[in-house]
């Protein structure tokens, strides 16, 4: 088999940026997941209050940063380094967001927000947050049963985290508090659980 041809980078880069390269090049091939994990150490912070100042609400801001490299990390290949990694991943999140604050105008509630899967297809599901019909509230109603049906495929573990999250909306630190574990572990087991919640909505497209 051939090898990629190795590619160039911009040499008018800042050492940080280089670095994240690197980082970027171990994720993709060697699949190292303390790669990804550095990647999102380094920035997840920034991302976060970049998000905050934009939405003005904490649990918000905390979703949107979790999409933010979940969508980043699933277009990973798409990265070059012709600018800087952040740059990049910033203009992700605050696309992301964006695409947030419209829906949140036209007033509509969303099960899980936009999910994209690896084909970067996107899935909403959409319903009218007041003033439904008798039809739209059956519709709505049907969609909720649908969901909740999905994520019962889900893992005990993280099926419980996305009920408290998503269905019961539970914040982190009450999630924590239930579960008896660390805000850190909720985080990252939410992530872990909204891809496994993607692969199964993958499969079940046609239905919704």
């Amino acid at each position: 088999m051939a090898q990629k041809p190795e590619v160039e980078i911009n040499e008018n880069l800042s050492f940080k940026a280089k670095r994240d390269y690197k980082l970027v090049r171990q994720a993709l091939d060697h699949k190292d997941q303390m790669a990804y994990a550095e990647l999102m150490g380094l920035y997840r912070d920034s991302i976060y209050f970049m998000l905050l100042k934009m939405v003005n609400n904490k649990d918000d801001a905390e979703d949107l940063t979790i999409e933010a490299f979940g969508k980043a990390f699933k277009r990973l290949e798409q990265y070059t380094p012709n600018f800087a990694f952040s740059t990049w991943l910033f203009k992700i999140a605050s696309n992301n967001c964006i695409d947030f604050i419209r829906k949140k105008k036209a007033k509509t509630l969303s099960i899980d927000r936009t999910i994209t899967d690896k084909e970067g297809g996107e899935m909403k599901i959409d319903l009218a947050s007041d003033g439904l019909d008798p039809e739209e509230k059956i519709i709505k109603d049907q969609k909720i049963k649908l969901m909740r049906e999905v994520v019962q495929k889900l893992k005990p573990r993280y099926r419980t985290l996305i009920e408290l999250r998503y269905f019961k909306e539970y914040s982190y630190e009450e999630i924590a508090d239930e579960l008896q574990i660390p805000i850190g572990t909720v985080k990252a087991q939410l992530f872990r659980g909204r891809e496994f919640l993607q692969q199964i909505l993958k499969k079940t497209r046609d239905n919704i």
